[in-house]
Formats: C-alpha cells, structure tokens, sequence
C-alpha cells in the first residue's frame, strides 16, 4: 500500500496557470506555473504547493523529504509542549475524622503541585444528608487550608447526594 503525499508536489499540482513563488534563495512574487517549476528544477529542488486556497496557490521552492522531515519535528515539537490535565478526586464523608481530612489534604496538595486538577467531594450515605452544613463546612476549610498551592474553581454546591468542589493549581511564576 503506496501512501499518498499529503501535498501536491511538481507535476502533481494541475490546473494552475500562475503561483505564488517563496523560498529560500528565490525572488519571492507570481510567476507562471512552466516557469516556476522551471526554477525549482533548475535548483535540484521540487515546487510544493503550500496553500491550495489562496489565490494565487501559494508553492515554495524546496526540497520535499527536508520540508516533510522539518513538519514531522515541528509536530512532534507541539504534542511534547501538551499537557494533558487529569481530574483527581479526594472523597469524604460528612463525619471525616480531623486526621483523615489532612491526610487527604496532603495528597490533594501533592496533585495540584503535580499540575493536575482536584474534585474533592462529601458523599451523603443514607440519613447523612441532613448534615448538608457540616460536608460544606469541611469543603470550605479544605479549600483555605489549600490556599497556598491551589485555586478554587467552584464553589461547593450539592448535586444529588455529592457536595462537589474544584480546585485548580496556581499558576507558577
């Protein structure tokens, strides 16, 4: 299986009378297609049509294996500089126990300076429910003994039977 070039290089590029010449060592400015691939041979180069949407098409002068390999690094380039942002998430109960929520607040504390994005959440069982006051309590002071590291992003609001907080990292300086 041949796999196509995803540009028009040469004699590929059909249908054109005049291009839009750029490249290193060329005069830039429109010249008549004959004439244009013309100079790219004359320099033991190929004509590889950037821009088939402008008008005239945009072709530099080029050669063809450098510009793909040059591409292929620059792509890879912009997937390394990605991040990729995970949601953690930290669980109480309404009734947490003091050591238990700064334990979890140390992992939290450990994720944010990770760079990663925190939903930390009281789970109502059962009757706990009525106990709304105490889950946003815990939530709230969760969130300042957090100051130093992370960001709120939402307040701590009820949905169903989970009272839900997010946390962003702080941005670094």
């Amino acid at each position: 299986m041949i796999k196509e070039d995803p540009h028009r290089i040469n004699d590929k590029i059909r249908g054109v009378y005049t291009v839009r010449v750029v490249g290193e060592g060329v005069e830039q400015g429109v010249y008549p297609f004959e004439e244009a691939l013309k100079m790219a041979q004359d320099m033991s180069l190929d004509l590889v049509e950037i821009s088939a949407a402008a008008d005239p098409p945009v072709c530099r002068i080029v050669d063809y294996k450098k510009f793909l390999y040059d591409l292929k690094k620059k792509q890879k380039e912009i997937k390394a500089k990605q991040s990729v942002v995970e949601v953690k998430e930290i669980r109480f109960g309404p009734n947490t126990d003091e050591h238990d929520v700064n334990f979890k607040l140390a992992h939290a504390r450990k994720f944010l300076q990770e760079g990663h994005k925190v939903k930390a959440f009281v789970f109502f069982k059962g009757r706990t429910i009525v106990f709304k006051e105490r889950g946003e309590i815990l939530l709230l002071k969760f969130a300042q003994d957090l100051e130093d590291v992370g960001v709120v992003e939402s307040m701590p609001k009820l949905e169903g039977k989970r009272m839900i907080m997010y946390f962003i990292p702080k941005k670094k300086k």
